[in-house]
């Protein structure tokens, strides 16, 4: 039987890259996948949702759990921006955007399903970091920061809402080929490919299947407030 069978999932950033890939694979594991993105197309199966903005991410995550039947077993926190500008040249408004997008959105998607999952006893939250959340990179301090908050959030989240039956994770990728790493420079990408052991990039569907294992019983029933790190040798800890 497929390890998600009948499981509500909620992707958010679902649309293309990493997110996109771990809806496909939840799909094939027997889940009933909702994509919430800016960029819904009206497609079925998807919401539009602003993780920057508090009362979207609360109509939306509403209208997710209406369209999975009232139940939302498993949230998955995809949503993400990537710029590129050194500290001495950033102004406040890309840093800004950064940390609302990729951080504070992940704050807002867990507060907004917690309830539900917690008064059922329990869920699972997976959250999208990265490597550089861990290890920083040049021109990438307000990425690398957004990210090391959100491996502190699901942390913290973890001790919270485990005692609850909820189970908080975090999945820190090494740099994969995504629509996302289109807008950093062709010389970061190549010393990058250099410093790692295995010497390229990954790809979406090869991080897929660590979201499958964190959202498993019983093969994640023991993860609690853990970062897993599918990253071609780039950090190990």
């Amino acid at each position: 039987m497929p390890v998600l069978q009948d499981k509500g999932a909620l992707v958010v950033g679902g649309a293309s890259g990493i997110g996109a890939a771990i809806a496909a694979m939840y799909a094939v594991e027997g889940a009933r996948v909702v994509v919430a993105d800016r960029d819904a197309s009206g497609a079925s199966g998807t919401v539009r949702m602003d993780v920057a903005d508090e009362g979207s991410v609360a109509s939306a995550v509403a209208e997710a759990t209406d369209l999975l039947g009232g139940r939302l077993d498993i949230l998955v926190n995809s949503a993400g921006i990537l710029t590129q500008a050194p500290v001495a040249e950033m102004d406040l408004a890309t840093w800004a955007q950064t940390i609302a997008v990729d951080l504070t959105g992940v704050f807002l998607c867990c507060r907004a399903v917690l309830p539900g999952m917690i008064e059922r006893g329990s869920g699972r939250i997976i959250n999208i970091a990265s490597q550089l959340g861990i290890k920083g990179g040049e021109g990438l301090a307000h990425y690398a920061a957004a990210k090391a908050g959100v491996v502190g959030l699901t942390k913290s989240l973890a001790l919270e809402v485990s005692p609850h039956g909820v189970l908080a994770n975090a999945i820190a990728p090494g740099p994969i080929e995504t629509p996302m790493v289109d807008g950093i420079t062709e010389d970061w990408k190549r010393a990058k490919r250099a410093e790692l052991p295995l010497g390229r990039f990954g790809r979406p569907e090869e991080i897929a299947p660590t979201a499958v294992l964190l959202a498993s019983d019983p093969g994640g029933n023991l993860y609690v407030g853990q970062t897993l790190g599918p990253n071609s040798g780039d950090v190990m800890p």
